[in-house]
């Protein structure tokens, strides 16, 4: 899509206030540093693409009128920008730090998009206020550090005992810098570092940032490669949903549950090792295509993937069945239909939720266009357990996919894996469906070296809503709610 440069800020806000009230989605916003000021551009997903429209803050403004008063949805991004750049968002209601909290007075930024900027600056929890007082209110510390394998992020759980009038969620220590060390590596190596910005969405992330590069470049993806980017697309969707189905048996207690659908996760792990060398999908998508076909064979892999069906289905048809774990998700964290639409939700919390924007569907990429999706039937409920049943009915769909992927992946013909017609400079955005929703990826190129990237992941677009679904809810529903989002902090902090 074409980049339209609008003249002022309030004019940009009033264009995008006004495409979102038309029944356009808000897909986010960043900010730019350039010698003439800071480029702020706000996404817009309308049908078959993501448009970007930009406006420029003067150089030495120290803030702009905020756009979140007008549409909620850019709570989080105007408090990131104001991180990264030290520009304060004026009349936003709560402008303190969200990914890189500083000591007062500390001028230091990462400002991407300007050379020499450090890539990495500690952030100082210090600088971060709490949010309820008074008497008989205390606060709860869930973190860093928990026992498990999670990732580290902080909640602190305002409360006056049971109820949780309010959550405070610090996500900063996965911060790496992530937008800075794109800068300056060439498209090529870019790859690589997409693929770790989100673990469980590592192929995710390589496709997004890929499409980014071949619209630039207008590249065409070979067929076989379109398919082999499809699988291993949704086999990573099936083990990000087989992790959420972990996480919820286990904070009901369901030990054979836990173990069951854990042992799931790891026999497809297994399975994308075999294929491509890594559990995670890496080094298999690159410009304009895939690195190579997969190493188990086309009747193997229909075999295998057979075999998971079979396996997995029986064991949610249990879990499904199981009353007291259902008790314990339905009407928890509930997100209503309204609130959602006007967040523009994404992956399973928007549709658990009754909104549905896939990217596979309204804006299709490599082989999804050709696949037949067939959506499943949309939830409604908005609780835990309709963000467990979207998971469901995915799985189900993931498994249909993958063996349509895999006979026509026997049947193509040999050829080419990837267009090598060359790689150019500009700037486009690229999209792709994650197990956890649409990620963005908005590239620049200049003299063959990346000198702005930007990427956008679902789960720092649907974490803000955690501190909403929590009306009526108490603090042994914390687990329950946490694991039904399936997020990556990783993936917010960057």
């Amino acid at each position: 899509m074409k980049t339209r440069l609008v003249t002022d800020v309030p004019r940009l806000w009033g264009e995008v206030a006004a495409e979102v009230a038309a029944g356009r989605r808000f897909a986010g916003m960043f900010g730019t540093a350039r010698p003439e000021g800071l480029l702020l551009s706000a996404h817009l997903a309308i049908p078959g693409g993501v448009a970007p429209l930009d406006t420029l803050l003067p150089a030495g403004a120290a803030g702009y009128p905020a756009l979140t008063p007008r549409l909620g949805a850019a709570f989080w991004y105007e408090r990131e920008i104001g991180d990264m750049f030290g520009v304060t968002p004026e009349g936003h209601p709560r402008p303190e730090p969200l990914v890189l909290p500083l000591p007062p007075g500390d001028a230091r930024r990462p400002r991407p998009g300007q050379p020499g900027e450090p890539r990495v600056i500690e952030p100082d929890p210090r600088a971060l206020p709490l949010h309820v007082i008074g008497p008989g209110l205390f606060t709860i510390p869930h973190g860093p550090v928990r026992s498990g394998v999670v990732e580290s992020i902080e909640y602190l759980v305002e409360t006056p005992g049971e109820e949780i009038p309010h959550l405070n969620m610090r996500v900063f220590y996965k911060h790496r810098g992530i937008e800075k060390r794109f800068e300056g590596m060439t498209p090529g190596d870019g790859v690589l570092l997409a693929e770790r910005v989100e673990g469980p969405a590592s192929v995710a992330h390589a496709l997004a940032y890929c499409h980014a590069l071949e619209r630039i470049a207008c590249l065409v993806v070979p067929w076989p490669a379109a398919l082999v980017r499809a699988l291993h697309a949704e086999l990573e969707r099936l083990a990000c949903h087989l992790d959420v189905a972990v996480r919820l048996a286990d904070a009901a207690g369901l030990a054979v549950a836990t173990a069951r659908f854990g042992w799931h996760k790891e026999r497809v792990l297994r399975l994308v090792s075999q294929a491509c060398g890594s559990r995670f999908g890496r080094g298999v998508v690159v410009p304009g295509g895939v690195s190579a076909l997969p190493l188990t064979g086309p009747g193997e892999l229909l075999a295998a993937i057979g075999r998971l069906d079979k396996a997995v289905s029986a064991d949610i048809e249990s879990l499904m069945g199981t009353a007291s774990f259902l008790d314990r998700l339905r009407r928890t964290g509930p997100l209503s239909p309204e609130r959602a639409r006007e967040h523009g939700a994404l992956g399973p919390v928007g549709k658990g939720s009754g909104f549905r924007d896939d990217a596979r569907e309204t804006r299709p990429y490599d082989a999804y266009s050709s696949l037949g999706l067939r959506p499943p039937a949309t939830r409604g409920d908005g609780d835990a357990l309709a963000r467990l049943q979207v998971r469901v009915d995915e799985v189900a769909q993931s498994f249909r996919l993958l063996r349509q992927v895999t006979d026509e992946l026997a049947e193509a013909p040999a050829g080419p894996l990837r267009d090598e017609s060359g790689l150019r400079d500009g700037r486009a955005i690229g999209w792709a469906e994650a197990p956890q929703g649409e990620v963005l990826y908005d590239v620049r190129v200049a003299q063959g070296r990346i000198v702005r990237c930007r990427p956008r992941s679902a789960s720092f677009h649907n974490l803000v809503l955690m501190h909403e679904v929590f009306a009526g809810d108490i603090l042994t529903d914390f687990p329950f709610i946490e694991a039904s989002f399936g997020l990556s902090i990783a993936g917010v902090a960057r």
